[in-house]
């Protein structure tokens, strides 16, 4: 399967998928697109010209690899359903999805008696990482299915690392997912601490990005932040899937991880107050109450 050979198909064009297959596309590599929505592929083909599958079992046959990029477990088992009929010996899937390690498995081992490869490659770098083309993708499965794959993988990530068998890649995602959770009650709750404390919060931001306590979310969420807008990178209702399923791993091994449990509490309280599409730096409404106590 070399560059100029592989086909690939996308199924999910969300906001991570239609970029992803964008870049597939400008590759050279892109072959079809399904969404459950059809008015998303309608957009892709408009612009791209890219062949719209009529399910996904069509985009199966078409294509050499196919990309899934889906909002959660149950969702990615009913895309691999659908694209059995269409799947034959030598294929590949890779899911960019965030999912249960148990569901990566499961998948792979249903694809194995096919003949067909399976990598579970969770994706890390927001909106802005899937239009430039430089995601951070966590691999797991075979190592000669990753190395088949690799084309597909080099025009939507710039680092790509093989973390062992299937569902390793899922379980590396779920250790991005709990740093993103810290990382972003730390920078909420300090810029919240900030703005009590009168300081000039572009100054904060640019020094403090500079130090030791610097980091992608302060630099690139920290400004919007503080002038009270959300739109979404990384939609808050979708990390708090994303934990929800961190928490069911640690409680398989009877721990309870404290950062976890409260991002869930919080986030809870967004969700339930309308914010869940916004960006997970909303978390910042909360942590501003910290301080309305005139």
């Amino acid at each position: 399967m070399s560059d100029a050979s592989t086909t690939v198909g996308v199924i999910g064009l969300g906001a991570m998928g239609a970029p992803m297959a964008s870049n597939l596309a400008r590759a050279g590599l892109l072959a079809a697109v399904w969404n459950r929505t059809t008015s998303k592929a309608d957009v892709f083909f408009a612009e791209f010209g890219v062949v719209r599958a009529s399910d996904p079992a069509d985009l199966a046959r078409r294509c050499d690899v196919v990309l899934t990029c889906v909002s959660a477990d149950g969702d990615l088992l009913d895309v691999i359903d659908a694209l059995l009929p269409g799947l034959s010996a030598g294929k590949i899937v890779v899911d960019t999805s965030t999912v249960q390690p148990a569901t990566a498995i499961e998948i792979a081992q249903r694809l194995e008696k096919l003949g067909c490869g399976f990598l579970d490659a969770p994706v890390s770098g927001g909106v802005e990482g899937a239009k430039q083309g430089t995601l951070a993708i966590m691999v797991g499965g075979a190592a000669a299915t990753l190395e088949r794959a690799r084309p597909v993988l080099n025009a939507i990530g710039k680092r790509i690392a093989h973390m062992g068998p299937a569902g390793n890649g899922q379980a590396t995602k779920a250790v991005n997912q709990i740093m993103c959770a810290g990382i972003n009650h730390a920078v909420t709750e300090a810029l919240a601490f900030a703005e009590d404390q009168g300081l000039p919060l572009d100054k904060v931001i640019d020094v403090v990005s500079g130090g030791a306590a610097g980091n992608w979310f302060l630099e690139k969420r920290g400004p919007t932040m503080v002038r009270w807008e959300f739109n979404p990178g990384f939609k808050l209702a979708l990390h708090y899937k994303d934990l929800a399923i961190c928490k069911a791993i640690a409680e398989q091994r009877g721990v309870i991880l404290p950062v976890v449990e409260m991002t869930l509490e919080q986030y809870r309280r967004l969700i339930d107050a309308g914010y869940g599409d916004e960006d997970i730096s909303a978390l910042y409404r909360e942590k501003r109450k910290l301080f309305d106590n005139e």
